[in-house]
């Protein structure tokens, strides 16, 4: 590989191999935690060992091979190094890569594994997102610190913490099956939705998004719908992530403020995604069976499907939501079908429905719902209530961006 150095190539390698690295190694052993430390060996001899022998054909392979070494050295002075071996079975090699790449029975297998393994239930929402992006994602703790915003040092501790806690309770690795896999999936595309949504609309910050975390979050979808084709869910999130990527690029302006939805030039979309999205809602089954992430799926998609924000299926979106407030119940989910209200019949319908909100103990602090009623007050002509609404939103929304967009809009009435 000449013309490419050895610590250039490494970084890449890394990043894209790590999951199947620190995957491999826990198959043997049996601990994600001491996996990750082998992984971390592999990259180690690499560095000392590249700049010497130049980079290898196949780099990915040589440190998946390499893990697998120590992987299998370290089971070897266990003192129960007998049973052990008979688990992970007696053909695995110790040649310095393999002759050919794994087969997606292989690699793929443990990757799954894997996800389902740093996705588990015993663990915290925040501590799962952050294993999974450090495990399977190939993050370092810094960019993972830094995503969400958080010291370097207590997303170290967090990390450590749910490793050790797997390790406590004994969580197997391994794709669960029956109730337990249902069960554990849903942990699996809750955390890869949480991520993804951090990245779509940040909480926190001078920007509206964080374009490493949703393509993070979009690569696990993807990965989870190949490996896991039979799940309607699971290509459900897929078609919703490939969904609503399609439009990053109009979400914001030349000056990083952002753009709403009504106002994006929709030939910004991108139609590669947006055709990927429509495949994937495709395999996930028949749509009167959806669940809840294919049921948002088919909103994203008649929103893509729209020539223009005016010609959008709104009460067909409104119908969506309905279902989805049946099988998902948030009062999130009622007000984005209060605004699908208000597009199918107007302010007038759709004002009842937000006003009933107000009192919802998840809206609290929420600044979207002021943000809504202003938009329904100002398309009913009270301005006065419009703007106190969008000035009541401003103070309680964190991100600057949004902040910029609800000022204006209250300076559009005749505020300060």
């Amino acid at each position: 590989m000449g013309g490419v150095t050895p610590d250039s190539t490494l970084e890449t390698v890394f990043r894209m191999e790590s999951a199947r690295i620190v995957a491999t190694a826990a198959r043997i052993v049996r601990d994600v935690g001491i996996a990750e430390e082998i992984a971390q060996d592999a990259l180690v001899a690499a560095l000392e060992q590249w700049p010497l022998t130049g980079v290898p054909e196949r780099p990915g392979a040589w440190l998946t091979a390499t893990a697998k070494h120590r992987a299998v050295d370290l089971v070897r002075r266990r003192e129960t190094y007998a049973r052990k071996l008979a688990e992970v079975g007696r053909t695995l090699t110790e040649e310095a890569y393999d002759p050919e790449p794994p087969g997606p029975g292989d690699i793929d297998d443990d990757v799954l594994r894997l996800i389902f393994t740093a996705c588990h239930p015993v663990l915290s929402a925040e501590a799962r997102a952050a294993l999974t992006l450090r495990l399977v994602g190939g993050l370092r703790t810094d960019e993972i610190a830094r995503a969400f915003l958080v010291p370097e040092a207590t997303l170290a501790a967090r990390i450590t913490r749910a490793k050790r806690t797997l390790a406590k309770a004994g969580v197997a690795f391994e794709v669960p099956y029956g109730e337990d896999r249902a069960a554990r999936l849903g942990s699996v595309l809750e955390v890869i939705y949480l991520i993804f949504n951090e990245g779509y609309a940040a909480t926190t910050g001078d920007d509206l998004l964080r374009p490493g975390l949703c393509e993070d979050a979009l690569r696990l979808a993807r990965t989870l719908a190949a490996l896991a084709p039979r799940e309607g869910e699971a290509q459900g999130l897929a078609a919703l992530l490939e969904l609503q990527s399609s439009r990053t690029a109009a979400r914001t302006g030349p000056d990083g403020q952002p753009v709403l939805l009504a106002a994006q030039d929709r030939r910004r979309w991108n139609r590669l995604l947006v055709l990927r999205g429509f495949a994937a809602l495709e395999r996930a089954g028949d749509g009167r069976t959806y669940g809840p992430y294919a049921l948002q799926a088919a909103i994203a998609a008649c929103h893509a499907r729209a020539p223009s924000y005016d010609e959008t299926d709104w009460a067909t979106i409104a119908a969506l939501y309905g279902r989805l407030g049946v099988l998902a119940p948030s009062p999130v989910v009622e007000l984005n079908r209060a605004v699908a209200v208000s597009m199918a019949e107007g302010p007038e319908a759709a004002l009842p429905l937000v006003d009933a909100l107000s009192a919802a103990p998840g809206l609290a602090g929420y600044h979207l719902l002021p943000s809504v009623r202003g938009d329904l007050l100002a398309r009913l002509g009270r301005e006065a209530e419009a703007r106190a609404e969008f000035e009541r939103a401003t103070a309680l929304t964190r991100n600057e961006g949004e902040r910029a967009l609800l000022r204006a809009k209250a300076r559009a009435l005749g505020g300060a």
